[in-house]
């Protein structure tokens, strides 16, 4: 199957990843339907050999919600003291973004096989809600930077190729040899 995705991750065509997602209200945070769509967009991630973190708009659900994967943040952010724990942000903005910016690579499991180099800022800092409904403030650099702007934009309807440049596409050998991975 040359396009590997799942059913449950919408693709770059659905109107919903164009759309401004909407606030959690506090009192929905750990309601059976949160809870439910926090286990939907972990299980999407974990079904992708290559995913690192999904926005709820992915997969359906327009609200303000992104989950980032724990065993990334293990590799990539040598400071994570987590066991590997997802990291789940509700109604995050970004609200320090350094001048300094640099020219990185992405790609997006709602634009499959599909990637570009997009400017971000090297560091920002990201306030959110937990899945308990807490205050957390999140310093970041580096590709756990680049995943606060990527998501982010996803939740104001906007997809890495808006922003993109030399756009390249992967093989189906590259491809294949991912999924056997």
């Amino acid at each position: 199957m040359k396009d590997g995705t799942q059913q449950n991750i919408l693709q770059r065509e659905h109107p919903v990843l164009r759309e401004v997602a909407r606030s959690v209200p506090k009192e929905e945070i750990g309601t059976a339907n949160i809870e439910e769509t926090i286990s939907r967009m972990k299980q999407a991630l974990r079904e992708q050999k290559d995913g690192i973190a999904i926005a709820a708009p992915q997969i359906g659900q327009n609200i303000r919600l992104f989950v980032v994967s724990g065993s990334l943040l293990k590799q990539a952010d040598k400071t994570y003291t987590g066991e590997g724990s997802d990291l789940i942000f509700i109604n995050p903005e970004i609200s320090r973004s350094s001048r300094k910016k640099s020219e990185v690579e992405e790609g997006c499991l709602s634009v499959r096989w599909l990637y570009g180099k997009v400017r971000r800022s090297d560091q920002v800092t990201l306030k959110a809600l937990n899945e308990k409904g807490e205050k957390v403030e999140r310093g970041a650099s580096g590709l756990l930077a680049q995943i606060f702007q990527h998501e982010v934009d996803h939740l104001n309807g906007i997809l890495f190729i808006d922003k993109a440049k030399e756009l390249w596409e992967m093989s189906a050998e590259e491809i294949e040899e991912l999924q056997r991975k």
